[in-house]
């Protein structure tokens, strides 16, 4: 009598492999380097440059007053807080599920971040958020989409507007995504985009910052580096406005270059149609994963339209030693899951309990209960819905064996 044996299923694919810069972007890139004028105010005269087309091409695309084009969005949000007006010591409220950069630029801003918890379905606690800024009088809200998942953005501007917060976002997992008919990072005073690799238009580090407030987009613009060439914007408030504050806001120099607005301006022009693309193959994932044994897909509200180009989910009733070994067996057959339950940081995936710069330590049961089963995972637009439909395989193959 023989023992049949079932074949592994593996998948082959790379899940960091982008798809390749648009023809237009190419071209453009290339026009540039030949000119030598990547600089954003080396233009020849008479010419706006590429990035401040960028700056007016996106405000448009949200529906913002003004936009400015920074060096990456850890350095946008950095300068959106200095511009609302954290100073060194004021306390910013701000979701503990996120990445490195979000906490980074409070501290670097002099702020001191006071931690929300989460909730099962890996959105900002807001019960937690209206307790804690009583608690804690804090005034400033940094608020990440974390991983494209976003929280009611209508009690949020409530209790802001009910306690007298600032609100900024941090959209860099929310391009092109919208709470009801309003597009993300146009909530509050500021909203901050990525166009890092890994996100919905792609530079290779890029930020933006959006803003309906003259003062707030006039002192990013300054604080960004743009010298006393803050008239070569076009997507800015009259001169006058910057004649107010041009001599009280130092250079940082975290200006985003022509080269890089050049990639971006045609992933913007076919931003939508990209979008759709992301969520064909969401749903391709959640349909496979839903109803599986030990995996649960969080739930999304009725006036989220999100785009996912990552996927989490929740492994339940099981311990984190088998946590660790479904991580590992998914990694030996093809599949790259991301987990932030791990007690050390590895690659981009850390959690507030590492950032030992912060001096205020915080207990955060809840967050730290969700994250121990927390798995993450790329969405690539190299990956087909075909390939979407065998990572599913790949998952449901390693629930059965293992757990």
């Amino acid at each position: 009598m023989t023992t049949e044996t079932k074949e592994i299923i593996k998948f082959e694919k790379d899940f960091t492999r982008q798809e390749a810069i648009p023809e237009a972007g190419i071209k453009r890139a290339l026009e540039i380097l030949e000119t030598g004028c990547l600089h954003r105010y080396n233009t020849p005269k008479g010419e706006v440059s590429d990035v401040a087309l960028l700056e007016k091409e996106y405000a448009d695309y949200v529906g913002a007053k003004y936009c400015a084009g920074l060096s990456s969005c850890g350095s946008a949000i950095y300068v959106a807080l200095k511009s609302v007006g954290v100073k060194p010591g004021d306390k910013v409220l701000c979701n503990a599920f996120t990445l490195a950069p979000v906490p980074g630029a409070i501290e670097n801003a002099g702020g001191i971040p006071v931690f929300l918890e989460i909730d099962e379905n890996f959105l900002t606690n807001l019960d937690d958020l209206e307790k804690k800024a009583v608690e804690s009088q804090a005034k400033f809200l940094l608020l990440s989409h974390m991983r494209g998942n976003i929280v009611d953005m209508d009690r949020v501007t409530e209790i802001c507007s009910r306690l007298g917060i600032t609100l900024v976002e941090d959209c860099a997992h929310t391009v092109g995504a919208r709470w009801g008919d309003k597009y993300t990072g146009t909530f509050g005073k500021a909203g901050c985009y990525s166009t890092q690799t890994y996100k919905h238009m792609n530079s290779g580090e890029g930020g933006l910052l959006v803003s309906n407030d003259e003062d707030v987009i006039a002192k990013a613009i300054l604080y960004s580096g743009s010298y006393m060439l803050f008239d070569r914007h076009i997507s800015r408030p009259s001169v006058e406005v910057f004649e107010r504050h041009k001599k009280n806001i130092p250079n940082f120099s975290l200006r985003m270059s022509n080269l890089v607005a050049a990639l971006l301006r045609p992933q913007l022009a076919d931003l939508d149609t990209q979008l759709k693309r992301w969520n064909d193959r969401y749903y391709v994932l959640a349909k496979g994963l839903e109803g599986v044994n030990h995996i649960r897909i969080p739930k999304r509200p009725e006036k989220e339209h999100f785009v996912a180009s990552s996927l989490q989910f929740t492994l339940t009733d099981i311990n984190i030693e088998m946590v660790e070994k479904f991580i590992a067996v998914c990694a030996e057959r093809g599949v790259e899951i991301k987990w932030f339950g791990a007690k050390e940081p590895n690659g981009f995936t850390s959690s507030w309990e590492s950032w030992e710069y912060i001096k205020e330590k915080q207990k955060l049961p809840q967050t730290r209960e969700v994250l121990d089963f927390l798995c993450d995972f790329r969405i690539p637009l190299t990956f087909s819905l075909e390939d979407c439909e065998v990572i599913t395989k790949v998952i449901r193959q390693v629930v059965e064996e293992i757990f």
